[in-house]
Parts: C-alpha cells; structure tokens; sequence
C-alpha cells in the first residue's frame, strides 16, 4: 500500500482529460504534482486550477525527449521534492492503416506512446529504488492492449508493449515495495493527447468503419477513473478496468489462444 500524501507525482499527458484528473484526485490527496504535456496553453491553465489545491510545477516536454526529461526531474526535485509516483497518461492515437505508414508514423507514436512510457521509468525509477521509500508506478493503456483487433495497428502495438513491460516490472518492483498498476481504458480519441506534429498523422487518414471500436456502454466518468487510480495506487491493485466493457474482446482472445494449443499439451 503507497499512501500518496506528501509524495510527489509525475503526471505525463497531464493537461487535460485523464491526465487532469488524475491529478485533481492525487492533489487533493495531499501529493504534490508535475505536469508534463505538449500542450503550453492547457498547461497553464492545470496550473492556475490545480496551484489551489496543491504544490505544482508543469512543463512542456516531447516524451520522446530524453535529455530534457532527464533536465525537468533535476528541477522537480528542487521545486517539489523526489518523485515517487509515476503516472504515464500521455499518448497519441492515429487513424492510418498498417499499408499506409510510414517509419515517421511508427516512430512519433510508438516513440511517444511506449518509448515515452520507457524515458519515465529509466528516468525516475533508479532513484526511487536507491531512496528506499517505495512509491507506485501506473501505466495506462487503451484497450487495444488487451485486445489488437480493437484499435489500429499502431496503438496496439505500443500498447501491448506497455502491458508486457508493466507485467514483469510488478514481481521484480515488488521487493522494492514499489507498485506498478496497470489502467486499461477504452480505445478513444477524446481520450487522448494529440500529436505535436499532426500533419504526421493526417496524410493517408483512410480509417474505415469497421476498423473504429466499439463506444462504451455509458459516458466516460472521469471523476470516477480519477477516484479508480488514487484506489489502486492505496491497495496496490495491478489491472484497473473503469468497466467491463472490454470482457468480451479480452474473452474471445483468450479462448482463441487456448483453443490453438495443441491437444496433447491440455
């Protein structure tokens, strides 16, 4: 259990929409927050919203830059104290088909999305472990992690990759008693950050019907998936599902895989 009151966090995508709330959630549990976005407009105005409630620092970062965010935790030690609670909400989404991209689409996204999930860790995690004081890791995902034929080609594949590192991380962190969740929302564009360079993503944007995810059964709360992390952070809990709109996708991929074992091997 990571009691947040009195850590600091470190919040990417954190301008606007989950990233936002979660950061409401966590300052009015006594954390002190850093804000990380593309975004400086929205950015200034977190800060303006959030410097009620709690301490709070925020700069523009690119995820993929590793030397500035390298620069901006020396500065939120200064400002805030070391930071103990990882929380990798920024990401990208596009709507280019798998024929379609290019090596610059592969690596905005998945530079931004795993890669930026990636810098944070090797950026924050060495010192939480030497510190000795715990802390909590949350990585969050669409559910095109759980299931890739419910989102496009590149977002699965960065978030697959967000689930896989998140899984192993958690037994190895454990006896660093640092947590490491793992929130696994919907697949939406509102969901997410938009590239900083959009027209990387506007070329060849032939995204069919067939290929967009189901909506959920009911209006995003995001309150509530603010209140879901500060809970799963407390009880260190691993998979955190604001619904159970994904069962069924998650289901069939996992009966599928079972089904093409062999027989010998049941």
């Amino acid at each position: 259990m990571t009691d947040v009151s009195g850590r600091t966090a470190f919040i990417t995508g954190g301008a606007s929409d989950i990233g936002l709330t979660v950061a409401r959630t966590l300052a009015r549990a006594g954390a002190s927050i850093a804000l990380v976005d593309t975004d400086s407009e929205k950015l200034a105005l977190a800060k303006a919203g959030l410097g009620a409630i709690a301490p709070v620092a925020t700069f523009q970062l690119d995820l993929r830059d590793r030397e500035g965010m390298a620069a901006i935790a020396q500065k939120i030690e200064v400002a805030l104290g070391p930071v103990s609670l990882l929380f990798n909400m920024g990401s990208l989404v596009s709507d280019v088909r798998a024929v379609e991209l290019t090596y610059e689409h592969w690596d905005h996204l998945v530079g931004t999305n795993l890669g930026g999930v990636i810098n944070s860790i090797r950026t924050f995690l060495p010192a939480m472990v030497e510190r000795g004081h715990g802390g909590h890791i949350i990585n969050s995902i669409s559910r095109a992690g759980l299931a890739g034929a419910s989102c496009d080609v590149l977002r699965a594949t960065s978030d697959f990759g967000i689930v896989g590192l998140s899984e192993s991380m958690e037994p190895e962190l454990a006896r660093s008693e640092i947590g490491v969740s793992l929130l696994c929302r919907v697949c939406l564009p509102a969901d997410s950050a938009h590239p900083a360079d959009a027209t990387a993503f506007a070329a060849g944007s032939t995204r069919k019907a067939d290929m967009a995810p189901p909506p959920p059964p009911h209006p995003i709360d995001l309150n509530a998936i603010g209140e879901l992390v500060l809970r799963g952070v407390r009880r260190n809990s691993f998979y955190l599902h604001p619904d159970r709109s994904s069962e069924q996708m998650v289901s069939s991929r996992t009966d599928a895989l079972i089904a093409a074992m062999p027989e010998e091997l049941k």
